[in-house]
């Protein structure tokens, strides 16, 4: 009780949402997919942010095992009581997940879907023809960091569909169960995946040999595509590469922390609340982000 008091007393003293988009350059000649279709991008745009960034210091730092009462004082919000949040925190160096909560329920995860037919795309690209893998970086930063559904749904079927997702991705240690995979974009409110669902996809390719044009297809907080506006002037800035999700009482984000104290933080954040303002639930997000910039390795 004394931690979370302290914790919570702490985050009195500092603003820290905002929200978010930008675009990274790119070039390409594109292996597996036709011109862009006329469904352009995905509800993941630009927004005004909630309120001011933190600047300069990071503030308070705490132990991994504080981090379930700053989190839960996040998802316990009066705001969110007819909310359904699915969170999972999984830190590199210690191999183990920090916190979860519904981490194995599954929601709607909007654009998040998108990072499996991605993935799947690149180990079906890598066994049917390795030599065009790196010429497919420019369509992975179209579907990932600007969220592009066309693409996203197009990619899908030029890779041979749901199944092909399931057999490329089952290998790499993705529950094939913990999953339904409607479309490619996300759209699709027939979409479910558990947070571990994703979590268990990020590790997987964090530490393969394809790791890098995975990881760099992903929008930078503060800095590029769909996060572009979020996190700017916070200390998290450019040190935070995720996947966004929004659809109507759906917001969702998946990725990549890298920390100052701890290494990297692997997570996956999903609130579905039906009639919630999105910039609310943006706001909650945001907040578990830079609550996890805040650990530090203790004895």
């Amino acid at each position: 009780m004394a931690i979370l008091t302290r914790w919570l007393s702490s985050r009195l003293h500092k603003v820290v949402m905002m929200t978010g988009v930008t675009l990274l350059a790119g070039g390409f000649v594109r292996p597996l997919v036709a011109p862009a279709t006329a469904i352009p991008f995905s509800l993941d745009s630009p927004v005004a942010a909630p309120s001011l960034p933190i600047e300069g210091e990071s503030g308070d730092q705490f132990c991994p095992t504080d981090l379930p009462a700053a989190m839960d004082a996040i998802v316990g919000r009066s705001q969110f009581g007819t909310a359904a949040w699915g969170v999972e925190v999984y830190a590199l160096a210690d191999g183990q997940s920090l916190y979860t909560h519904n981490s194995q329920r599954l929601f709607i995860p909007a654009s998040n879907i998108k990072l499996l037919t991605t993935a799947a795309a690149i180990y079906t690209i890598l066994e049917q023809s390795p030599d065009r893998l790196w010429t497919f970086q420019d369509d992975l930063n179209l579907v990932n960091r600007d969220s592009h559904n066309g693409r996203a749904d197009e990619l899908l079927r030029n890779i041979g569909g749901q199944s092909r997702v399931k057999a490329m991705l089952e290998p790499l240690g993705v529950d094939p169960d913990s999953y339904v995979q409607a479309d490619g974009s996300g759209l699709s409110r027939s979409n479910k995946a558990e947070p571990s669902t994703f979590v268990a996809l990020l590790k997987a390719m964090y530490e393969t040999d394809e790791s890098e044009l995975f990881y760099n297809s992903l929008p930078i907080g503060g800095v590029s595509g769909t996060l572009r506006n979020r996190f700017k002037g916070t200390v998290v800035q450019g040190k935070v590469r995720a996947k966004t999700g929004t659809l109507n009482g759906v917001r969702a984000l998946s990725g990549y922390l890298e920390t100052d104290d701890y290494g990297t933080v692997i997570f996956s954040i999903m609130v579905n609340q039906p009639g919630q303002s999105g910039q609310t639930m943006l706001a909650a997000i945001d907040d578990m982000v830079l609550t996890m910039a805040q650990l530090e390795a203790c004895d």
